[in-house]
């Protein structure tokens, strides 16, 4: 088998966190690519380039899409939380050949503050202009909202790797119901792949309850709930079982 793998990582991240799942998938035949999102290849001590913070998720799908068209075959689009919701974007632009969406950001026409995503980002929300600026968790707040399930040593290693992101991303996900707000919008009509969803019970920064919302908006997706995992199923104990199942899902799914 030789499918493409585009991977597309998430909020503060980079291709670096995808080193388990392309081991793992490179193993069973696939090709792998991981990408890196416009201002993230810097070292995370680094200053950002103030322009990150009004960068917008359509920005990011721009890039996207051009890196994706200068393949030589359609991909499968795999995509972590906020990768996994330009990932929805990118199939609705006809650019995927399956979608597998872990623990993904929600698009527009979907509340995503619940109370725990809220705590997530309260002290990112309460900095002035925030969708203007360049942003990042604190430690505690990274923990609280991804990490909580790692061991204590590899949460900090993890958080040492994360950079900044953009506010206006952000704002774009989470404000997309204020007056004059361009929010990011994915026709769901447009999403005729077949798409994988996966949920981890305890997940904050994307509940679970606000996952399914996000599979209920395909007719042709596939829902699968982890009870014992939460938001960082790229690299928590048990990443195995996630990767796992998406690897046989895919198998099952694409001739």
């Amino acid at each position: 088998m030789s499918d493409t793998i585009f991977m597309i990582h998430g909020m503060w991240g980079g291709p670096w966190y995808w080193g388990n799942y392309r081991n793992l998938f490179e193993a069973n035949g696939f090709r792998t690519t991981a990408t890196t999102l416009r201002y993230h290849n810097i070292n995370p001590a680094d200053t950002p380039d103030p322009k990150l913070g009004t960068t917008s998720l359509y920005d990011y799908a721009a890039d996207l899409e051009n890196e994706i068209k200068a393949l030589d075959e359609k991909p499968i689009l795999m995509g972590h939380s906020m990768g996994g919701l330009l990932a929805q974007y990118l199939g609705g632009r006809g650019l995927a050949k399956a979608l597998v969406l872990l623990t993904p950001a929600s698009p527009s026409g979907i509340l995503a503050l619940t109370p725990s995503v809220v705590r997530s980002f309260l002290k990112v929300q309460s900095t002035p202009f925030f969708w203007r600026r360049p942003m990042r968790l604190s430690f505690n707040a990274a923990v609280y909202s991804m990490l909580h399930l790692l061991p204590e040593q590899e949460q900090q290693a993890a958080y040492d790797r994360f950079i900044f992101e953009s506010g206006r991303a952000a704002f774009e996900i989470g404000y997309w119901f204020l007056p004059g707000v361009k929010g990011f919008t994915v026709d769901e009509t447009k999403v005729t792949c077949p798409v994988l969803v996966v949920a981890g019970a305890k997940d904050r920064i994307t509940p679970a309850s606000v996952v399914k919302k996000v599979a209920d908006k395909y007719s042709q997706a596939t829902y699968k709930e982890f009870p014992d995992h939460a938001h960082w199923v790229v690299g928590e104990p048990g990443w195995e079982d996630v990767a796992g199942f998406a690897l046989d899902w895919i198998k099952k799914t694409l001739p």
